[in-house]
């Protein structure tokens, strides 16, 4: 009996045909969160500033705090 109806279960989830689950078109930089064509400001301009910002203030930081010792 259990085997029939493991038979029976495993015949209906079979399914030939494609699902379309997805509510958002596919392609090239559709998986990205961001908008990357016709910015304003280009992304490469805000992707390059952000890391030169976050790798430039250790060194502003060191910078200021030699001024304040009087190095």
């Amino acid at each position: 009996m259990f085997q029939q109806v493991t038979r029976l279960a495993s015949r209906r989830a079979f399914s030939s045909t494609v699902r379309r689950q997805a509510h958002y078109e596919e392609g090239v930089y559709s998986n990205i969160p961001m908008k990357i064509h016709n910015r304003r400001i280009p992304y490469a301009v805000l992707h390059f500033g952000f890391f030169a910002l976050g790798f430039s203030l250790p060194f502003v930081a060191v910078y200021v705090q030699f001024k304040k010792a009087g190095l």
